[in-house]
């Protein structure tokens, strides 16, 4: 709670750009959560295919970070610039 309340304050002194970068990495966090909690259901509900389910889970993940990076220095580019 204490990142979300500081990407919040850095929103409201950078104006909608900081707050476009606030969003995209909540939204990674979401993402990721789901993602890892979808994957833990998946192997409890069969054991023998974890060793798959874990490498799509990191493939997956890595996708969604890259994506909230992107935005994040999109948004940091339209404030500084």
């Amino acid at each position: 709670m204490e990142l979300l309340t500081i990407l919040l304050q850095e929103a409201a002194n950078q104006g909608l750009a900081g707050m476009g970068a606030g969003i995209a990495a909540v939204g990674a966090g979401i993402g990721i959560g789901r993602i890892g909690g979808s994957a833990m259901e998946a192997m409890a509900r069969q054991p023998e295919a974890s060793g798959d389910l874990r490498a799509n889970m990191i493939v997956a993940a890595a996708l969604v970070e890259g994506a909230a990076l992107f935005g994040i220095i999109v948004c940091l580019l339209v404030a500084l610039g």
